[in-house]
């Protein structure tokens, strides 16, 4: 894949030369020492200069947009929300009723569970990290190899996963939700055509329009928006670098990411991968070491980082993304303003009564 980078850098200002110390020479032993030289006091180094916002602003508007908030697909129900908001929360959809959807991809924890590797049936570990299911909607393919093209077919994946909910199949999935009343009420109130409501298709279609509604408006977006105040000049720095440094090469659009695949380590292989990416997907050699961008959505929020949680910070993955994807090397002052605006990134989480 052709990646175009920008490489405008930013001038950084110098932080004074430091002042020496005048020695005597010649002096005979028992001399009396001289009296040092006087040390002029240096004055602290100026603050970096505010950006100009309505600039920032500007140049932002090229590669990011708000994203609709809910995010539906025109043929979604609130029927078919409020089915998919009660099994999203539901643990016997699990082989020992103990894992929901919520068990790995947390609502009130931004749509994940703060672990290298979640947990799943009888405590098994998979191989990659939880991603947030916030703004999922906006991603161009589900997973982190892009395997499931729709939310839909996503939904699908970890009712039958021996890893993850390891129901055997979906007969046994129709048929455990065909035995509570509840649900077949809510089943057929929302899929009243068709003789057979409680589908595993239609659990899926109900859970992928409930994860449609779960967007989060952040300050970020009323920057877009025009309100230049919602961007502190250091997260507004932060923003122009990220732009200015090619981040935006893969973090673009409504999620400020998800919207393409990448290689991890393009510029400077990355050590010890041996994850084969999008190819266990496609088959394809030309996409070994390949995964969906993730979203930077509220990254702040989202660690660890990586598809297999192996970065515990976000500093340590900022720099590493400079080094392995761009081919930098960023100074302290550029890390801490590019986290900075990743922080404004983080959202406002749907009312309780709406994901809980």
């Amino acid at each position: 894949m052709t990646r175009n980078r920008l490489l405008l850098g930013f001038t950084l200002s110098a932080l004074g030369a430091l002042a020496g110390c005048e020695r005597s020479s010649g002096a005979a032993p028992d001399a009396t020492p001289a009296a040092p030289a006087p040390v002029t006091a240096q004055a602290p180094a100026a603050k970096p200069a505010a950006p100009d916002a309505d600039a920032v602003a500007k140049l932002a508007a090229h590669f990011f947009q708000a994203p609709r908030n809910p995010a539906p697909l025109p043929t979604d129900t609130e029927a078919q929300v409020a089915l998919g908001r009660m099994l999203f929360h539901e643990p016997r959809l699990s082989k020992n009723h103990d894992v929901s959807c919520n068990s790995c991809h947390g609502l009130t924890t931004f749509g994940v569970d703060n672990k290298a590797l979640s947990d799943g049936h009888k405590g098994q570990k998979g191989t990659r990290n939880s991603p947030t299911v916030y703004n999922a909607a906006h991603h161009i393919a589900q997973f982190w190899d892009g395997r499931a093209a729709t939310l839909e077919a996503q939904a699908e994946g970890p009712m039958m996963n021996p890893v993850e909910m390891a129901m055997p199949d979906a007969k046994r999935v129709e048929a455990t939700l065909s035995s509570m009343p509840e649900y077949a009420t809510r089943f057929r109130a929302a899929f009243p055509k068709g003789g057979r409501p409680v589908t595993l298709a239609n659990a899926a279609r109900a859970l992928a329009a409930f994860e449609r509604t779960l967007t989060t408006p952040s300050r970020f977006d009323r920057f877009l928006a025009g309100e230049h105040s919602a961007l502190s000049a250091q997260e507004q720095r932060g923003l122009e670098a990220f732009v200015t440094t090619g981040c935006t090469t893969c973090h673009n659009g409504p999620a400020v990411g998800g919207a393409s695949f990448q290689k991890l380590g393009l510029v400077e292989a990355y050590p010890a991968l041996t994850d084969a990416g999008r190819f266990d997907a496609t088959k394809n050699e030309d996409d070994r070491g390949y995964f969906r961008v993730p979203t930077l959505r509220n990254v702040e929020m989202t660690g660890p980082y990586l598809h297999d949680g192996s970065v515990k910070d976000l500093p340590t993955m900022v720099r590493l993304m400079g080094r392995y994807q761009l081919g930098r090397t960023l100074k302290d002052g550029e890390v801490d303003d590019l986290v900075a605006f990743l922080k404004s990134l983080t959202g406002e989480l749907p009312p309780a009564e709406r994901i809980s």
